[in-house]
């Protein structure tokens, strides 16, 4: 589906991705009168979880609740076009500043000035029976996102690497009881002593599954025993959603995301990144948060229209 906005040859920006980072972007475009043509598809990272917290005026919102508010608003520009995109959406991105080319999954090809990316990350979740069904929900992996709704419970963190020292410590003023469970990994020394400083659980056995019973989930160990959750906290990994940091050669961080620029400007004039997908400066990681990712998309969109405005001062021509 297509709004009633005119199609362009050349847009001033082409956003791909309509998630929260790129409807931000695509509204303050609009704002700003800068033709912009906001490529998206049906999938989202957020599609498993029934509830949006953590995130100004909207704690508790299904997340396509705010995505339909969201793209309403950046519609009401009439430089803003949506190309809805089943399947792939764009499959390649070629060109350079002033010309990128954008194909187009059943479509035909877009031309834009430039390009703002906001295509997120995919997550790979721990292999265990359950987690998958229960993700989004009573299985989650941000604390900040999901810890509150465990209040009160038996909380557990799956893994025995560093990190679930942090996760077991951030989450003690939340949980009733927390248990680490290791999934048959060992525990460093420190780690173990960390643990054992916070008053921890751990529980090395192997999960055999997860399953919901009630409010909460009950995990049953490869022993035999099942042991009663309010929640459980995994680490997922992740991996670029779509191929556009290696088709332009984007420089990535050691983690694999899109680094950026404090205003989202990744190393390639010409093209942003905002959202999951990109890495700011000082920061270990994507901040993966809607919230955050919003107001990325808002800070790319603005160096989109400052850089153009630049150009146009330094050497005269109109974009």
């Amino acid at each position: 589906m297509i709004n009633s906005a005119p199609a362009n040859d050349l847009y001033d920006v082409a956003v791909v991705g309509a998630g929260s980072a790129g409807l931000q972007a695509a509204q303050t475009l609009g704002r700003m009168h800068r033709t912009t043509v906001v490529v998206g598809t049906d999938r989202y990272r957020n599609d498993p979880t029934g509830h949006m917290h953590n995130f100004l005026g909207h704690d508790g919102a299904p997340p396509a609740e705010l995505r339909l508010a969201a793209r309403k608003d950046a519609e009401a520009y009439d430089d803003v076009r949506f190309l809805d995109v089943v399947g792939a959406g764009v499959t390649r991105i070629s060109g350079e500043l002033g010309d990128f080319l954008l194909e187009v999954s059943g479509e035909g090809p877009v031309r834009a000035r430039r390009v703002l990316l906001a295509t997120g990350v995919r997550d790979t979740l721990p292999d265990v029976p359950g987690i998958a069904e229960n993700f989004g929900d009573l299985v989650a992996h941000c604390p900040f996102c999901h810890g509150h709704e465990y209040a009160g419970t038996r909380v557990g963190i799956l893994g025995s690497a560093p990190h679930v020292a942090a996760m077991a410590s951030m989450v003690r003023p939340i949980a009733e009881d927390r248990v680490v469970l290791t999934h048959g990994g060992d525990l460093d020394e420190a780690t173990a002593a960390l643990l054992a400083r916070t008053g921890a659980g751990v529980v090395t056995d192997r999960l055999v599954d997860v399953r919901k019973e009630g409010a909460g989930l009950v995990v049953t160990l490869a022993g035999g025993e099942e042991l009663a959750l309010g929640g459980l906290l995994v680490k997922t990994e992740w991996e670029q959603a779509a191929p556009f940091a290696e088709q332009l050669g984007l420089e990535t961080s050691e983690v694999g995301a899109v680094v950026v620029d404090a205003f989202g400007r990744t190393s390639m004039p010409g093209v942003y990144a905002a959202g999951d997908l990109a890495q700011g400066p000082g920061l270990p990681m994507p901040m993966a948060s809607v919230l955050a990712a919003a107001a990325a998309g808002m800070m790319a969109a603005a160096a989109c229209v400052q850089d153009a405005a630049l150009a146009v001062l330094a050497d005269g021509e109109i974009e």
